[in-house]
This record gives structure tokens, C-alpha cells and sequence, in this order.
């Protein structure tokens, strides 16, 4: 659609004023999201050092991940419905506050389950870290589910429907952006913070121990003196990211405004939904427009079903990439924390892709585009999984090759739904898809890290590959949808708007002129 179409009717300074805000939301919104990513990816590079500190198993982890993962699905439901009704941009702003507290108490549990047992080694004092962190992790969760749902109200009141996909993809890549500095940053202080206990024979033992490794091979040795030479560097992985996001937060507050009527601009056109004909009106017909656009949406539920098989995807590759690269393909965590920053950088510019081919080879049909990267995704998983032997660098490539498709209809989705349940609805709609999500992401987390432990890392590949063939079938039953649900919303306030007009009839209060029209 040309820009003439989109702003029919406006003078020059208006579209202006308007396209300098939208730049703006996009641009401050973005950077702010990623910097949710650096108190929240920061946990799967430390998890190495705990390990090798503490001995916690990757079942503990995968349990205290899963957790995690439901509670932040089911934050982003509730602050789906809060932030439809209240101000996004305050909403998103404190949920970055709030995450850089709980990684702050994170970076301090040792001491905080010191102080409860009264010891500062052994099994009591482990057990307790891990309820510690278990605890830290989920209110941690929670507050990170105060960061999408705001963005998820903000992006559709600013973007045309016709332009979302492709500026909402590039949105989009503040998630790759955001886990692809947090784990290089971690990475790097993983390996250059902490303190030197090299020559300490007792942490070597431990770290040994650990991570059931032999200290007479030089291989395996060298694995060990690395977390030597950087004993509780893992504590810096959360510190730091603290600090950032604390800087975050007030960006978010004085960058964003919550809609073009905030600033003194009207709403585009082909974004009315018909609610402000029959607000004054109808004050109860919230409950009813989202049961229509929402809650009995078929293209809503395959949605979600749809984002529980990717999210079991980009997840168990994110979440587990640092172990499995360190325990089965032998990398240092440096190497690893860079081979993920791979991954998620060659998301971003799959996620920018996926966007424009949505708009512009599929019409803005999201689903039909999120087929064709879950087909692709699980192509490069396969090739992954079942040619081990290729050089490190290829199988880096196949592996980044997966992330560039993966992250299209984990982008796709939100867009999806935010297009179908309309601006009114979007956030929402999309805290119902991502409850749904971090299921994917609970099952993924329990399920990888016992089967991790039990079956090896090459079975975690075959069902995640599984998953994958299951979500390209439930795009598919999507391929006949329509783009978005704008004519669904008009056609249902058309009909509340004549009910309210039969009522007003009988009870011989007639609007007259324009009222009358519909």
C-alpha cells in the first residue's frame, strides 16, 4: 500500500510528526526489549559455572527453566489483558527495573543461602542455592513478562497493518540482538572475570568431580583450569546486566508514548476497529469483543498450538546450545557463548527476511510464511544432528542456518495475532499465544534436561526435530486464513451498534442524523 493510502487525507506536517513518532516507538521499544534479553539470557551462560562450582545437574536446570518458562507465559497472558487497559510504556519500564532487582539478589544467592544454612559448602548449602535460585529465577520470569505485551499494544497503534510484518520483523530482531550481546558479553566474562584458584588442588578436585571429568587427561584438564582460573565469574553474568537494565528502564520511560492520540495524532485509518462509535454507548462490550475476536478466534488457537512446537525449538536450541556445544562437541564456553552469537545473528537477518516476504511474496499472510521457514528449520536441524563429523565452522553454519529460520515464525506469530485480534485486542492475543509458548518452552526445558542426562544429546535433537515437522502440519491447516481480522472487528461493531440503536427504538429514544447511520 502506498504512503498516499496510508495517510489519506493528512496534511504534510501531520505525516511527518507521525512517521518521526513511529521511528521512534520502533527504535526505543526495540533497543529497550533487547535489554530484557541481557537479565534474562544471561542464566544459560552461567549455568556452566554453577555447574562446575556446585554440581548442579542439568535435570535441576531444566526443572528451575521449565518453571520459569510457565510463569513468564503466564505473566505475559495477565499483562496481556493489564496492558490493553493501562499504559504500556509504564508497564514496560518497571518490568526492566524489576528484572534488574531479582538478577542483582541472583548474583548473590551463594551468600543469601549461606546465611540461611549456616554452611558455605555441601549439599545443604547446593540444595538451598538451587531453591534460591529456582525462587530468583521465577519472579525474575514474571517480571520479564511485563516487557512483550507492552510492545505487542504499542507496534500495531503505530504501524499499518499492511507495513507490520516487515517493520514489526525488524522489531523482532531486538530479541536476537538482545541474546546475541548477552551471551558474548557473559561469554566474555565468563572467561576474563573471577578469581584465579588454578593452583588450588582442592578446586580442581571439585570441578573435577563436578563435571566427571579426568584431571590426568590434558584434554579434559584444560576444560578444568578454566573454571579454576575464573572461580564465581558467573556472578558477574548477572551483576552487570543488572546495571544495564536499570538504564533501560528510564530510557523506556521517557522514549515511548503509548498511541498517536497521546501526542496530539489521529489513528490511521485501516486501524479502527469501530470501538470509539460505540464506547460512549456500550460501556460492556470489552468482554464481548474479545470473545469474538480473541477467545473463539479459530486462527488465534491454531496460533498457539502452532507457537508451543516453535517455541520447544528455539528454545531447547537457546536455553541448551552453551551445555550441549561444551558436553558433546567439546568447546570451550567462550566458543560456545560465540557459536550461539552466531545462531541468533543469522536469526536477525531471518527474522528481517521472513518479515519481508511476508508483506511482499504472501500479501501479509504470516502463516503461509511460517510453513516454509518451520520446513527449512527442520532441514538444517537434521543436518545438524545427523552429520557430527562435519569441521567445527560448517556445523557452526548449519546450525546459525536453522536460528535464520526458526525466528521467522517465532516473529511471524505475534505479528499474526496481533493482525488478527486487531489493535484493540493485540496484546491480548498474544499473551494467550505466549502462555502457550513457554509451555513449548516448560516441556522443552523438563524434557531436554532428563533426556540430556538419561539418552544423550543426540535424542534431544531427534524429538526436537520431531516437533518441528508437527508445527510445519499446523501451519498448514492455516494456509486458507484471511490476513488479519479488521473486517471481523468492523462487522461485529456494526452489529452491537444496531442492537444499541433496536434498544433505543423500543424504548423511544431515536438518535437522529449521522448516529443513525451504520
Amino acid at each position: 500500500m502506498s504512503k498516499e493510502d496510508i495517510f489519506s487525507g493528512w496534511d504534510k506536517a501531520t505525516i511527518k510528526k507521525y512517521q518521526k513518532w513511529q521511528m521512534r516507538t520502533i527504535i526505543v521499544s526495540m533497543i529497550g526489549y533487547a535489554i530484557y534479553y541481557f537479565v534474562r539470557k544471561n542464566f544459560s551462560i552461567a549455568m556452566p559455572g554453577l555447574t562446575a562450582q556446585y554440581g548442579i545437574t542439568n535435570t535441576s536446570f531444566g526443572i528451575v527453566i521449565g518453571i520459569g518458562s510457565l510463569i513468564y507465559g503466564l505473566s505475559r497472558f495477565v499483562n496481556g489483558f493489564v496492558v490493553d487497559r493501562f499504559s504500556a510504556r509504564a508497564i514496560m519500564a518497571v518490568g526492566l527495573l524489576l528484572c534488574a532487582a531479582s538478577n542483582l539478589a541472583f548474583g548473590f544467592g551463594v551468600n543469601i543461602s549461606s546465611w540461611i544454612t549456616g554452611v558455605d559448602s555441601g549439599p545443604d548449602m547446593v540444595n538451598m542455592l538451587i531453591l534460591v535460585m529456582g525462587v530468583t529465577i521465577v519472579f525474575n520470569q514474571f517480571f520479564q513478562g511485563m516487557g512483550y505485551p507492552p510492545c505487542a499494544r504499542l507496534l500495531p497503534s503505530w504501524i499499518h497493518p499492511s507495513q507490520l510484518a516487515t517493520k514489526m520483523s525488524i522489531w523482532n530482531t531486538s530479541h536476537s540482538i538482545g541474546a546475541a550481546l548477552a551471551v558474548v558479553v557473559c561469554g566474555y566474562l565468563m572467561g576474563s572475570l573471577g578469581q584465579d584458584l588454578s593452583s588450588d588442588q582442592g578446586v580442581i578436585s571439585r570441578i573435577a568431580a563436578n563435571l566427571n571429568l579426568d584431571p590426568t587427561d590434558s584434554d579434559q584438564l584444560k576444560t578444568i583450569m578454566g573454571y579454576a582460573r575464573h572461580w564465581d565469574a558467573w556472578k558477574w553474568c548477572f551483576w552487570i546486566p543488572a546495571g544495564i537494565a536499570v538504564c533501560g528502564a528510564l530510557w523506556l520511560f521517557v522514549g515511548l508514548r503509548d498511541d498517536p492520540r497521546s501526542v496530539g495524532l489521529p489513528e490511521l485509518a485501516a486501524t479502527k476497529t469501530g470501538a470509539s462509535e460505540v464506547a460512549a454507548e456500550q460501556k460492556s462490550y470489552r468482554k464481548k469483543f474479545l470473545k469474538v475476536m480473541v477467545w473463539t478466534n479459530r486462527w488465534i488457537w491454531t496460533l498457539c498450538i502452532a507457537n508451543v512446537f516453535v517455541y520447544v525449538m528455539r528454545m531447547g536450541i537457546l536455553d541448551w546450545g552453551p551445555k550441549f556445544l561444551t558436553e558433546d562437541r567439546g568447546m570451550s564456553i567462550e566458543d560456545a557463548a560465540w557459536s550461539v552469537g552466531v545462531f541468533e545473528i543469522f536469526a536477525i537477518v531471518g527474522t528481517i527476511g521472513a518479515g519481508w516476504a511476508t508483506d511482499h511474496i504472501f500479501r501479509g499472510k504470516a502463516h503461509r510464511m511460517c510453513l516454509v521457514c518451520m520446513v527449512m528449520a527442520v532441514v538444517f536441524m537434521s543436518l545438524f544432528i545427523f552429520l557430527p563429523g562435519l569441521p567445527v565452522i560448517l556445523s557452526i553454519i548449519i546450525l546459525a542456518m536453522a536460528g535464520f529460520f526458526i525466528y521467522g515464525p517465532q516473529a511471524l506469530i505475534g505479528i499474526a495475532s496481533a493482525n488478527h485480534a486487531t489493535k484493540e485486542a493485540s496484546a491480548t492475543a498474544n499473551g494467550l499465544a505466549g502462555i502457550f509458548g513457554y509451555v513449548g518452552s516448560f516441556l522443552s526445558a523438563i524434557g531436554i534436561g532428563i533426556v540430556a542426562d538419561h539418552w544423550g544429546w543426540n535424542m534431544v535433537f531427534y524429538i526436537i526435530i520431531g516437533v518441528g515437522c508437527l508445527g510445519a502440519v499446523t501451519f498448514l491447516t492455516m494456509w486458507l486464513a484471511p490476513r488479519d481480522g479488521y473486517e471481523r472487528s468492523n462487522r461485529f461493531f456494526r452489529e452491537l451498534k444496531g442492537k444499541a440503536l433496536e434498544v433505543n427504538e423500543i424504548e423511544g429514544n431515536v438518535p437522529t442524523g449521522d448516529d443513525t447511520d451504520i
